[in-house]
C-alpha cells in the first residue's frame, strides 16, 4: 500500500462535486480540494479512471506519491491495510 495526495482545480461548478465525491471514496480524509489516500495499483488505476471521465483540460489533477508516512489532514485517522500492491506511475 501507498500513500498518495490526492489534490484537484476543477474550472466547473457542476463537475466539482462529482470528482469530489470520486476522490473522497478513495481518501482516508483530507481538506478541501486535497485529500489523502492509501492505495494498492488496482484501486490507484480505478481512481485514476474515475478521475479522467469526469475532469477536462481545463480542470487541474494532481496525484503526489508520499515516500512517508501519510501527514493525515484534517481529521484523519491513520488506517491499516492487509493488501499488497505496486503502483506505477
Amino acid at each position: 500500500m501507498t500513500n498518495f495526495l490526492i489534490a484537484y482545480d476543477i474550472f466547473n461548478d457542476k463537475r466539482l462535486p462529482k470528482v469530489k465525491r470520486v476522490a473522497y471514496s478513495f481518501a482516508l480524509g483530507g481538506q478541501r480540494s486535497a485529500v489523502e489516500a492509501p492505495l494498492g495499483e488496482s484501486f490507484m488505476r480505478e481512481l485514476i479512471s474515475q478521475l479522467l471521465q469526469l475532469t477536462k483540460e481545463e480542470d487541474k489533477l494532481n496525484i503526489i506519491k508520499f515516500l512517508d508516512k501519510p501527514i493525515l489532514l484534517g481529521r484523519a485517522k491513520h488506517v491499516a491495510y492487509e493488501n499488497k500492491g505496486i503502483i506505477i506511475l
